[in-house]
């Protein structure tokens, strides 16, 4: 299991834990986290999972692939370390990784 932090727009935090070999969404699915809407169920056609990675954190993670690029394009508010967390899979290396949420999927 690895903690993993999520950061909502108004500051509010999550922290879960996730199982080895999961995607981050579906931690932060599991867990109720708030922003992390999923919509696609993971399968990178859409940007509904839209999360900042930590700065320190994007060394640690394989780079995005294609699929995943393009979906990024096309999402609101986006930053050199935005991820869709579906593309993220959970390993040991990811104790503590801080995840922050956009603006975009603050619920109303």
């Amino acid at each position: 299991m690895a903690k993993i932090k999520f950061i909502e727009a108004s500051g509010a935090e999550h922290e879960v834990e996730a199982r080895e070999g999961q995607s981050v969404m579906q931690a932060a699915m599991d867990n109720l986290v708030p922003g992390i809407i999923a919509e696609c169920g993971g399968f990178a056609s859409c940007a509904t999972c839209h999360g900042y990675v930590d700065e320190g954190w994007l060394k640690k993670l394989p780079p995005p692939e294609a699929a995943e690029e393009s979906m990024i394009s096309s999402a609101f508010h986006v930053r050199p370390n935005s991820r869709l967390t579906c593309q993220i899979k959970v390993t040991p290396a990811l104790e503590g990784l801080v995840v922050r949420l956009p603006v975009s999927q603050t619920e109303e």
